[in-house]
């Protein structure tokens, strides 16, 4: 028989797709006040794998991924993928998105990003919300694409990226910092 228990918590990452660096401050400004103080390790990644955007918001996109201080429970990713649409549409002219917003969690194996579709790799987790498995990790290989990862995380300087927030993130579960009431 398993016993249950409590889940660690996690590394809140927010990744943002836009044409225009010159929201990223009024972003900043909306994801802080939503979801606390950013984490020292976030950064741009000049690149978007991806032409999925285009046609909404154009063709020269950059990512932005904010990294939070704050740890979070696991099960508030429903809540999170909501709020971030909100802030979404804030930014949204002539029904079309400025940004794009990709909120995830990560933790020692594993990188999960919330999504509002259903496929057969995705888990239901409530509030018409779903967790994509995007990454695993293993201490032989590190980060390990799926047959489904979006190229953008499938990159190398993701995947460096992602393995430098793991580090602080596991940093920070040992100091137990991070925690909501710190």
């Amino acid at each position: 028989m398993s016993i249950p228990k409590n889940p660690d918590p996690a590394k809140l990452v927010i990744s943002c797709i836009m044409n225009d660096k010159a929201l990223t401050e009024a972003l900043f400004s909306m994801l802080e006040e939503a979801f606390g103080p950013l984490d020292m390790i976030s950064r741009w990644l000049d690149f978007a794998y991806t032409d999925y955007y285009y046609k909404e918001m154009g063709t020269l996109l950059f990512r932005k991924v904010f990294v939070f201080k704050n740890l979070i429970a696991q099960d508030e990713l429903a809540l999170i993928k909501e709020k971030t649409n909100e802030i979404e549409n804030r930014f949204a002219r002539a029904k079309k998105r400025s940004v794009n917003i990709d909120p995830g969690y990560l933790v020692s194996s594993r990188f999960i990003l919330a999504t509002g579709k259903e496929y057969s790799h995705r888990i239901y987790i409530g509030r018409k919300i779903y967790a994509d498995l995007t990454l695993m990790y293993s201490k032989k290989h590190g980060f390990k694409t799926l047959d489904w990862t979006y190229p953008d995380y499938a990159s190398k300087d993701m995947i460096s990226f992602l393995s430098k927030v793991r580090d602080k993130y596991l940093w920070d579960l040992k100091a137990g910092k991070g925690k909501k009431n710190d």
